[in-house]
């Protein structure tokens, strides 16, 4: 089971975040992604890990899932992003 980090150790790892975003799922969309990633570590004889793959690489595991069904996480999960994160774009 993957350990999610508490906004303390994010912050004292990391330092304090510009922003949070946090992530909130219907039970149904839930259940279709958590049976993907089931499938997924089933597959493969629980040598991988099936994971939700977005730009941030925001990882989503199984027990997360099941804790945020059941009540015990208030997001599905969360994306902390860094003042060093910013960056600017300047059209050519």
């Amino acid at each position: 089971m993957s350990q999610r980090m508490t906004l303390n150790e994010v912050i004292n790892e990391y330092g304090r975040p510009q922003i949070r975003l946090d992530i909130h799922a219907t039970r149904t969309e839930c259940l279709k992604l958590r049976e993907k990633l089931i499938a997924i570590r089933e597959l493969s004889q629980s040598r991988e890990q099936g994971y939700l793959d977005i730009d941030c690489k925001l990882f989503i595991d199984v027990d997360d899932i099941d804790r945020y069904l059941n009540g015990q996480l208030d997001t599905l999960g969360e994306i902390y992003a860094f003042p060093e994160d910013i960056k600017s774009f300047k059209e050519g």
